[in-house]
């Protein structure tokens, strides 16, 4: 069958009748009626049988529509793709990140980009670091954001910022001269806000921790660095976070001090190594690299 003959065929059992799928293909009715004599013809047996005006479908068909179905499917995402391009309206760039940068530096840069590119469709969604490398290998995402670099052999890890893991404490908690300075595990103390067991950064920190003998306890345990932010703006102890939690914490509610010795944290931009980004998805990667710096240049 040819792409005619099945898109004639589909009309015709959808609606049933020549008049009505004539009007579904805006084409004559004649048309639709030699159209069909030539698919039976080629097929060498009749699809529908005619009773009264009306079409109704064999069951050879009925088998062959459940086949085409999916082609036909296919063909119209071909069109409207065909003429989205035709129209450069709608390219659609699919973004995965982790909660942790959806929640500080994906905002400001999606604002950013929005300015450059309105008629762009943008799908954003979140995931762990592992489900991500899984979407980008299966096509379902065209880039992500992770503070991991998962060395996976079919994805590209580009460093876009660094900054180091950052002490978020209530207002107050320190005095004006010691927010400036360095604080070490040992300073740790009070009530702790800690991170699942099986989080990377968090045994960073732990790590560091057992390093200089210190074991901090922590009897509140979260699985999101947003989570921790929120309960330390609210007075719920301190927490230690990456950079870009940390400085988008509210500034009137907490004091952010650099975890010493330093535990270095990169945001990486992570894409398949078989799929280049288009002009769009490079733009919206060069705006959460700005977005991300400038974060990092907020002061504490």
């Amino acid at each position: 069958m040819r792409l005619r003959h099945i898109e004639v065929f589909h009309a015709i059992m959808q609606v049933g009748t020549i008049s009505g799928a004539a009007q579904v293909l805006h084409i004559s009715q004649p048309a639709v009626t030699k159209v069909l004599q030539h698919c039976e013809l080629q097929l060498g047996m009749p699809l529908f049988e005619r009773v009264r005006g009306k079409l109704y479908p064999t069951p050879e068909a009925h088998r062959l529509f459940v086949e085409t179905e999916k082609l036909h499917r296919d063909l119209q995402g071909v069109r409207r793709l065909a003429a989205g391009l035709k129209t450069r309206a709608v390219e659609t760039i699919r973004l995965v990140c982790t909660p942790t940068i959806a929640g500080s530096v994906l905002p400001p840069a999606m604002s950013r980009w929005r300015r450059d590119f309105p008629a762009t469709r943008c799908e954003l969604a979140t995931h762990h670091t592992s489900e991500i490398v899984h979407m980008l290998r299966l096509g379902e995402a065209d880039l992500a954001l992770s503070l991991q670099d998962p060395r996976h052999p079919g994805i590209v890890a580009e460093p876009l910022a660094q900054g180091v893991m950052t002490v978020i404490a209530p207002a107050g908690t320190w005095a004006a001269g010691e927010a400036a300075t360095p604080l070490s595990p040992a300073g740790l103390q009070g009530e702790l806000v800690g991170h699942a067991d099986n989080d990377p950064l968090g045994e960073l920190v732990l790590a560091a921790c057992e390093a200089q003998d210190v074991h901090p306890v922590f009897r509140t345990v979260v699985q999101t660095y947003q989570i921790a932010r929120l309960l330390v703006e609210a007075g719920g102890g301190m927490a230690v976070v990456d950079p870009f939690t940390a400085a988008s914490a509210q500034p009137h509610l907490v004091q952010r001090r650099p975890l010493a010795p330093a535990i270095p944290i990169h945001l990486y931009l992570l894409t398949a190594g078989h799929a280049p980004l288009s002009h769009g998805a490079r733009q919206l990667a060069d705006a959460i690299a700005a977005a991300a710096l400038a974060c990092l240049d907020t002061p504490p």
